[in-house]
């Protein structure tokens, strides 16, 4: 069998050559860092947002989510590929280190860093990422300080991406050893920032790491600000309330509860908003959607289990209209397959999903054997505060063609970690994704994969099948021609029922300077700016 070996010099200039079956992709490892001197005699500038759902681990082997993903990249650097590389990036000072010190990245480093993600001991969230990717024996190994080396089983196109991810994010052995499980509350990094304060619940300051040392093109030093803090108020009106009196910086998404006081129908920023607030807007590479556990073991209505149930769902409510109304224009209804617009591979055309068609619906629960809904178990749908009204929607039109929806209620966490566990029959959930590749959408349906990423337990033979073909396909025309019959394959399946299509929306205040937005939605404060009048 073939395999490649990534070789990341953390020392000197290198060629990145590829070579398949038996050779080495080269390529260079830059840990982006700087340092910033003390605002002496200024009122220190600290970034505030809230964050509602919590942060459950500061530990990037445990960033399984947004939550804990913004946070961890603001402590952490992982392994980003360049040309170029800088050989003085160093942890946080912790005075567990030599004089309390932080020393020297290597690459003795990197490989504890990324073997602690697949080590079954520790359990990470992100471990499902290597399976089956990575050697067998000695997958990441330092050849010496400053060269360290991963060896893959087969050639793996996302894999640069994969390790530019929180998850690969590089910790020192030494801190992690001595704290165990409680790292997850003493990180320490190489991040633009370090933890300094963590009331869970309550409140988290970061404050900024004076050994730092990435620069701007212009050679000014980062970060500019002094440090970050976040809040944990629940209640998503009330966090609103803060942001409009100026205690927040900036507010994340949109809820049903404050929608309307920023956004006009159209998903434009009110008129009256325009002069104190920026809205920062972009496509963003996550879908919306409801999971069903396709697992006959674990699915406790056994009529979720029937394709053609499944396939009603989805033709049975109006996501045009839901996104217009609930959603005051923001994000596109998932009339296509899984895989979301701005992936490269995306072709409604070629991929084409379910629209609202009652009359199919009704033909497909008859079908099933449950005429009108009738003789078909009461269903219930699990989902979280933040999505009540979208799935109180749903339960509502589904009710239409007879079907009973229950709608259960979760915290987040809670409700991960159910799905994980493959406990909800019928569930809300959402798929962020990690690199531009359409392949971080399809791994999620792959049966080879666990929970997570595939939290629905699907298994088709004839889906996992493209998808290892597609991972062998170099030639873009022909793997976009596999991924799209895998999603056709998602469809005519029905395992999941797709919502929309997300945006990403920022509201934040006119002194914010420098946050931009992306894609990923990835939050970076270390080129954030707050002209503070």
């Amino acid at each position: 069998m073939g395999y490649c070996k990534f070789i990341l010099n953390l020392m000197t200039m290198t060629k990145l050559f590829f070579k398949v079956c038996g050779l080495f992709l080269v390529a260079v490892l830059i840990f982006t860092a700087c340092n910033n001197e003390d605002n002496k005699g200024t009122k220190k500038a600290f970034f505030r947002y809230n964050q509602a759902s919590g942060i459950s681990s500061l530990d990037p082997a445990f960033a399984k989510d947004q939550a804990n993903i913004w946070a961890a990249n603001q402590l952490f650097n992982g392994l980003v590929y360049t040309f170029f590389l800088r050989n003085d990036v160093s942890f946080h000072d912790n005075d567990l280190f030599h004089n309390g010190k932080g020393p020297l990245v290597t690459a003795h480093d990197v490989a504890y860093s990324l073997n602690r993600i697949v080590d079954k001991k520790v359990a990470s969230a992100g471990a499902w990422l290597f399976n089956d990717r990575i050697a067998d024996n000695n997958a990441f190994v330092a050849k010496n300080d400053s060269v360290f080396q991963m060896t893959l089983k087969k050639p793996f196109r996302p894999m640069l991406g994969i390790l530019s991810m929180q998850y690969c994010s590089v910790v020192p052995e030494k801190i992690v050893a001595h704290y165990g499980k409680a790292f997850r509350k003493n990180p320490v990094g190489t991040g633009p920032f370090k933890l300094k304060v963590w009331k869970e619940n309550e409140v988290m300051v970061l404050e900024k790491n004076p050994t730092y040392f990435e620069k701007t093109a212009q050679n000014e030093q980062m970060p500019f600000i002094d440090g970050v803090k976040i809040t944990f108020i629940e209640n998503k009106r009330n966090a609103f309330l803060k942001f409009i009196d100026g205690e927040l910086d900036m507010l994340s998404g949109i809820d049903a509860t404050y929608k309307d006081d920023l956004l006009s129908q159209d998903g434009d920023l009110l008129p009256n908003r325009k002069e104190t607030i920026n809205l920062l807007r972009s496509p963003y590479m996550n879908t919306e959607y409801l999971g069903f556990q396709t697992n006959p073991e674990k699915q406790k209505n056994k009529a979720l289990l029937i394709k053609e149930v499944r396939q009603a769902i989805n033709y049975g409510f109006n996501r045009t209209k839901m996104i217009q109304f609930l959603r005051n224009n923001i994000g596109n209804p998932a009339i296509s397959g899984f895989v979301p617009k701005g992936f490269p591979s995306f072709d409604a055309n070629k991929v084409k999903g379910y629209d609202y068609n009652l009359a199919k619906a009704r033909e497909l629960l008859a079908q099933a054997g449950y005429p009108n809904g009738e003789g078909l178990p009461e269903i219930t749908l699990e989902t979280t505060s933040s999505y009540k009204d979208l799935c109180t929607y749903i339960q509502k039109e589904l009710g239409e063609l007879g079907l009973k929806v229950k709608m259960e209620m979760h915290p987040p966490a809670f409700l991960r970690e159910k799905i994980a566990k493959g406990e909800s029959d019928f569930f809300r959930a959402s798929w962020i994704g990690d690199y531009p590749d359409a392949e971080t959408y399809l791994t999620v349906l792959y049966g080879g994969n666990p929970a997570p990423p595939n939290y629905t337990q699907f298994k088709n033979t004839n889906y996992d099948a493209l998808y290892e073909k597609a991972l062998a396909t170099t030639n873009d025309a022909e793997l976009f021609d596999l991924y799209q019959q895998m999603d056709r394959i998602i469809i005519e399946e029905a395992p999941i029922v797709p919502l929309f299509y997300d945006e990403v929306l920022r509201f934040v205040q006119k002194e914010v300077k420098g946050l931009g937005v992306n894609t990923f939605n990835l939050l970076t404060l270390k080129k954030v700016q707050l002209d503070k009048k």
